[in-house]
């Protein structure tokens, strides 16, 4: 959409970008106490997955994590951007806390497929981002529907509109719903991102949409704020 964008890697545990974004180049050091992040698809990004590359595990306790955190946001030469898109791992635990700690945000996304099981999780990032005092951009719906490829009918395989309702439950935005698409999900095994199709590809739609919902809440969220969006140089 014509954004610089950085994105942030910080699921430790299950550093999934580099695969997703097709590319496992290692990161170099530019001076004693910096690193050039990696550039791919237009984007800047960082993860413990250049780092770490291959199923080897991460196993760190909380002190690590937070440095880690630290690291990428402090010693990764980012630039100028307009967004930093920071990947949190799923829960409420050590590294959301170390990262609302470490740098103010302009806000979060929850994201959660619709069946309760998965809402109830996304329920407690809710409240633990109002704890932290962090904006909540909004909620979106992934893998909302199948859209069936014989009769075109669409399917509720984990239910649907959970997180919508969920949304207006906490007087939150509803971002929109991205559909369970086996080609966004090739796009993502197979390191070629379903964006990369334009607009106008049927598989990528959905995400444009969620992502202009985004920016337009994001300049809600500035407008109403005076710390305005962090630049991180």
């Amino acid at each position: 959409m014509g954004h610089k964008v950085g994105l942030l890697d910080a699921d430790v545990y299950g550093p999934n970008v580099p695969l997703m974004l097709g590319t496992n180049e290692q990161p170099k050091a530019v001076t004693e106490n910096q690193i050039a992040p990696i550039h791919s698809n237009g984007l800047k990004v960082i993860s413990v997955g250049f780092l770490n590359p291959g199923d080897k595990p991460v196993i760190w306790r909380g002190p690590m994590l937070h440095s880690i955190i630290r690291q990428f946001l402090g010693s990764v030469q980012w630039g100028e951007l307009d967004y930093l898109v920071i990947d949190l791992p799923p829960g409420t635990g050590d590294v959301a806390l170390s990262l609302i700690q470490t740098v103010p945000l302009t806000g979060s996304i929850v994201v959660s497929t619709p069946s309760d099981v998965a809402l109830q999780d996304a329920r407690k990032a809710i409240e633990m981002f109002r704890q932290m005092k962090v904006d909540i951009v909004g909620v979106v719906e992934n893998m909302s529907y199948f859209v069936c490829p014989h009769c075109q009918h669409e399917i509720d395989i984990f239910s649907r509109g959970g997180a919508e309702k969920t949304a207006k439950q906490f007087d939150v935005a509803f971002l929109g719903s991205v559909e369970l698409d086996p080609e966004i999900r090739k796009a993502g095994d197979s390191g070629k991102p379903a964006v990369l199709q334009g607009e106008d590809s049927p598989h990528a739609k959905s995400l444009f949409e969620f992502a202009r919902k985004v920016v337009a809440r994001v300049e809600e969220i500035k407008s109403s704020s005076s710390e305005g969006v962090v630049q991180i140089q």
